[in-house]
């Protein structure tokens, strides 16, 4: 699915209550549209969770979405960089 289609569809789900976080491969769409909360990851397209086989890696990037969910301070929109290295 296109970066745009599911930060819209995010938006939609944030005004009828549910919390959401997309994972953006590409920085334009995020700025663009303006999500609820980004998480912008460096991986190559098709691969938003890095690589297969890495259940380690994957779960890193679950866990800074997870993160920003929790964060207090994070007012939308919210775009943040990830980082291997600050969330493991």
């Amino acid at each position: 699915m296109c970066n745009q289609t599911v930060s819209l569809i995010a938006a939609e789900l944030e005004r009828s209550g549910i919390s959401t976080v997309v994972i953006q491969l590409l920085r334009e769409p995020a700025v663009k549209v303006r999500p609820p909360r980004s998480l912008l990851v460096p991986f190559r397209h098709g691969y938003p969770l890095d690589s297969p086989n890495a259940p380690e890696l994957q779960h890193q990037v679950i866990e800074a979405c997870l993160g920003m969910l929790e964060s207090a301070e994070l007012t939308a929109p919210a775009l943040r960089e990830y980082s291997a290295s600050a969330s493991g």
